[in-house]
């Protein structure tokens, strides 16, 4: 990378990290003569065209295309920060693609889009597909991001995956089978409420639903969502009708957590000491907002048994990085068609049970520095996949 001049921000250390960007291309064959350019490029190049033209399963052998995924993004949900449109959001999604080849081994090209438009985004992202392996949805707005992924896991061939929805979600999950381990409870017999009806809200519900999770309440600004109100999206009555519907709940959050086990926090805002304690006995708490959780952590212990976050500072991180490399990684391996319900689930058991013997309120979940990590995400997948008949070899 050539010298750049100085920044605006020089001299300080987030700013000074990002000069220039967070990524290159680096090529994997050496050009030292003619020989090497008329092997890479013309003519021997044409050879490899003409193969895959006549048989186009072989970009799986020839090209980069099988390990390397799109991050798309188009801006309108960013970390914390909301819309702040595309450009604002490429050092994130570069940032993914740095996470995807350090933990993953995966190529990834981040991808922001000068549209909000739903159906622009999925004829893109269509257009764009024969590029890639797979297709990672990043920080797109719900209730937007549901109707996109739904429409292009229906158009396409390869994993589609918003990361927002489902990496947070098999986290939660593998955390929580360890916190209802350590707390001596079981899914069935387990009591959970979700605040925030978004991505990651209605992501978490589906899983714990799919996981054995009966009782569960998932609620909004307006409280919970059940069928007697009159303001649902279509994913929010359809989540309403599996959740609270089948306990009679209702209310507000303060009436959904008297008595509540377990506390997941996908929301924002601040959820009062006082109700807090009206939560069952030795409750689990996982406040997963950014910077500040939903229930501090401090405020957490005086009540719970269990306390995560989403911040790298509190034990209990609860990392999307922990999953996402590693289910596309399995994924990628054995030439997946789709990520399914079953490969989550699978990623989600082995993140559990790295923890192992070492179970204990302090460590529920593993680092994402563990380098057990990738391997046992991967392989729980790739066998996942086979199992579900998704895979290709």
């Amino acid at each position: 990378m050539p010298d750049l001049p100085a920044h605006p921000h020089q001299g300080d250390p987030v700013f000074d990290l990002h000069v220039g960007g967070k990524l290159e291309t680096v090529s994997t064959v050496a050009l030292t003569g003619p020989d090497e350019l008329s092997l890479a490029y013309t003519p021997g190049v044409a050879r490899v065209c003409e193969a895959i033209a006549a048989d186009p399963t072989m970009t799986q052998h020839y090209t980069w295309v099988p390990n390397t995924v799109a991050i798309v993004s188009d801006g309108t949900a960013v970390l914390g920060l909301g819309d702040i449109g595309p450009a604002a959001a490429m050092p994130v999604m570069e940032g993914k693609a740095v996470l995807f080849k350090q933990f993953g081994g995966v190529d990834a090209v981040p991808i922001c889009l000068a549209t909000t438009d739903v159906e622009e985004i999925i004829a893109t992202v269509a257009r764009l597909a024969p590029s890639f392996g797979g297709i990672n949805l990043e920080d797109i707005s719900a209730p937007r991001c549901f109707e996109i992924e739904d429409r292009l896991k229906e158009l396409l061939d390869i994993p589609v995956f918003h990361d927002d929805q489902h990496g947070t979600a098999v986290v939660v999950l593998a955390a929580l089978k360890n916190a209802l381990r350590l707390t001596g409870r079981t899914a069935a017999g387990t009591r959970v409420v979700i605040s925030g009806a978004g991505a990651a809200g209605v992501a978490v519900a589906r899983i714990l639903l799919e996981a054995g999770i009966t009782d569960l309440a998932v609620v909004d600004r307006q409280g919970v969502l059940n069928s007697e109100r009159a303001d649902l999206t279509p994913v929010k009555a359809a989540l309403a009708r599996d959740t609270a519907d089948k306990f009679g709940r209702s209310g507000s959050l303060a009436d959904a957590m008297a008595g509540a086990d377990v506390y997941v926090g996908v929301s924002g805002g601040t959820v009062p000491e006082e109700v807090v304690a009206t939560m069952a006995d030795d409750p689990i708490i996982f406040g997963l907002a950014n910077p500040t959780p939903e229930v501090h952590p401090d405020v957490a212990h005086r009540h719970a048994r269990v306390v995560a976050t989403g911040r790298s500072d509190f034990p209990n991180q609860i990392n999307n990085v922990l999953a996402f490399p590693g289910i596309f990684r399995g994924a990628f391996d054995v030439h997946a068609t789709a990520i399914t319900e079953g490969m989550k689930l699978a990623a989600a058991d082995a993140l559990a049970a790295l923890v192992g013997d070492d179970l204990r309120p302090d460590l529920i979940i593993p680092s994402p520095f563990d380098p057990r990590v990738g391997p046992a995400v991967t392989a729980a997948v790739a066998e996942a996949a086979r199992r579900d008949g998704v895979a290709r070899r």
